[in-house]
Formats: C-alpha cells, sequence, structure tokens
C-alpha cells in the first residue's frame, strides 16, 4: 500500500502561481511513477502531468504544457507540482496517484484525496 496526501491548494488570482506537494508512505516511494490529475465539477477527471519512477521521463496534458512542471524528490518520498500563470479554467480539485508513466487514470493504483485550487478572475 501507498497512502498519498497532498498539500498546497488554495485561492490565488489568475496569473499566479502555486506549488502542490504530494507526500508519499507505506511501500517503496521510488519504484512507482507518479501522476497529477484533476476534476472540474461536472466534468471528468483530466490528465496533467506524469513522472517516471527515476524521473528522467515526464510529460504533460496540453491544456498544461509550458505553464505546470511536475518534479519528485525520492529521498523526501515526495512529488511537486509548480503551476505558473493560472487561469481561472485551472479551478478543480487536484490529485496525485502512484502507478504507471501513463495519462491514464487505470493505469495508476494510489490515489491521494485531493487539494482544491480555485482561480480567481
Amino acid at each position: 500500500q501507498v497512502q498519498l496526501v497532498e498539500s498546497g491548494g488554495g485561492l490565488v488570482q489568475a496569473g499566479g502561481s502555486l506549488r502542490l506537494s504530494c507526500a508519499a508512505s507505506g511501500r517503496t516511494f521510488s519504484g512507482y511513477a507518479m501522476g497529477w490529475f484533476r476534476q472540474a465539477p461536472g466534468k471528468e477527471r483530466e490528465f496533467i502531468a506524469t513522472i517516471s519512477w527515476g524521473g528522467s521521463t515526464s510529460y504533460y496534458g496540453d491544456s498544461v504544457k509550458g505553464r505546470f512542471t511536475i518534479s519528485r524528490d525520492n529521498a523526501m518520498n515526495t512529488v511537486y507540482l509548480q503551476m505558473n500563470s493560472l487561469k481561472p479554467e485551472d479551478t478543480a480539485v487536484y490529485y496525485c496517484a502512484a502507478g504507471l508513466t501513463s495519462d491514464t487514470p487505470g493505469e495508476y493504483d494510489y490515489w491521494g484525496q485531493g487539494t482544491q485550487v480555485t482561480v480567481s478572475l
């Protein structure tokens, strides 16, 4: 089992930045790829970013390319999502997940509870 806890969400103005963190505990964190997804009310869960277990491979959803950066610190059992140039349409609950390097939610075995990000005009 891997337990995941997200933090760092909140309210920010459009154009601002936030950094989300996801702390892992339990089984070996470094053995898993990590991903970030988000879900807005009434919408499907959307892929944001994924990073391989060693950190050498990462890729992003089209809606966040060039604005968001995923990174991980295996010594700290933590994965990060740096979000810049935030837009109101980025408002959602953000989830981290552990599994395969993939943009598909079904490829992830473990999920956090989520953290709310709200971007105001």
